[in-house]
């Protein structure tokens, strides 16, 4: 019974494996990535590629297992590297989602990592070395580009999108260089030419976030005041059924009452860029259309993100949004509001940030 039980687990190693590496990195590295932690993820691509090289070897894959002492059985064991780089994967990939869909839709990282374990799981199912090879390169040619997107701006200290066209080509160059080099060439590339196109077309349609600039905080407040380095807004109260929010992006003005848009960007250190703060109102007739555009000056390094904040007056009654912008147009953020004139008094409630 229990050996019926555990050989059907085996089936499921690899996500369990992914999984854990997504659960592992979540805990250890959080929601920003540190020099050091680039160090550690870089690691973590080196040695997926080692076990990639390895897992092709003739040595390994015809090797008669029966022939060897069973002290070294392990090492040709094909099972183990592929465990070992399904935890990587996730390690990668955790820390990767996190900062890339985190401006967008953090739950789209988590939709996008359960997808990959499910392939993962369909690759079990895979008796084909072939097709078994072609998702791994798939997955290594992922987060090698998912890494340099993050690490090549960051080292230019630019985030002019050159730098992320250049270390998407340069992260699927690396895979194809392994690729080539490995004895066997088990499995496909053609995927990932695929993905770094799609990646390239996604960024240039503006669905990818402007890496390596992070959103950490945007909210909307009636008024912010700056004490001893920290920031209190004045912020609009929900009702008392709001459980999921104490904060609502319905505001009640009055006449020439200002409304401010604040926001924490986290850059890397070295990082030096200008951003904006696009106020845009939406009419029946022409859509969302900019009223103004504000910049100022960004300094990477903080932990919690840069924070700055624009504000307006006398804006008029319906849907507004502020998008927070690099200097070539690049969203980074996105905050609605509504807009009532003062038909009930407001409802206050003061956060720091």
């Amino acid at each position: 019974m229990f050996r019926t039980y555990f050989t059907k687990m085996a089936e499921f190693l690899p996500a369990i494996f992914f999984f854990s590496g997504f659960v592992w990195d979540a805990l250890t590295i959080g929601n920003n990535v540190a020099t050091s932690d680039f160090l550690i993820l870089s690691l973590y691509l080196l040695a997926a590629g080692v076990l990639l090289f390895i897992m092709s070897r003739p040595s390994i894959i015809l090797a008669d297992v029966e022939q060897i002492p069973k002290v070294f059985r392990w090492f040709f064991n094909t099972e183990w590297p592929y465990l070992a780089l399904q935890f990587l994967y996730g390690s990668l990939l955790s820390a990767l989602f996190i900062l890339y869909f985190k401006s967008a839709s953090h739950a789209l990282a988590i939709f996008m990592s359960v997808l990959l374990g499910v392939l993962l799981i369909a690759n079990e199912f895979l008796q084909n070395a072939y097709r078994r090879f072609t998702l791994n390169w798939m997955l290594f040619g992922l987060c090698a580009m998912l890494l340099f997107n993050f690490l090549l701006p960051s080292l230019m200290g630019s985030v002019n999108a050159i730098w992320f066209y250049l270390s998407t080509l340069l992260g699927a160059a690396m895979v194809i260089f392994l690729y080539s080099k490995t004895p066997q060439n088990l499995g496909s590339i053609l995927p990932v030419w695929l993905i770094a196109g799609f990646l390239m077309f996604a960024y240039a349609i503006d669905m990818i976030p402007p890496v390596p600039l992070v959103k950490r905080d945007i909210a909307i407040a009636y008024d912010i005041k700056k004490v001893e380095n920290q920031y209190y807004l004045t912020q609009q109260r929900t009702g008392w059924w709001a459980l999921w929010s104490k904060t609502s992006n319905r505001l009640y003005l009055s006449p020439g009452q200002r409304v401010y848009c604040f926001s924490s960007i986290f850059a890397p250190t070295g990082l030096e860029t200008r951003l904006f703060h696009d106020w845009q109102q939406h009419t029946v007739k022409h859509g969302w259309q900019s009223v103004s555009r504000v910049g100022f000056d960004v300094a990477g390094g903080r932990q919690e993100g840069y924070r700055g904040y624009t504000y307006k007056t006398n804006l008029s009654a319906g849907r507004w949004r502020v998008r927070v912008e690099t200097e070539n147009g690049k969203t980074i953020a996105i905050q609605p509001f509504v807009v009532r004139e003062g038909s009930k008094p407001p409802q206050h409630i003061i956060f720091k940030y």
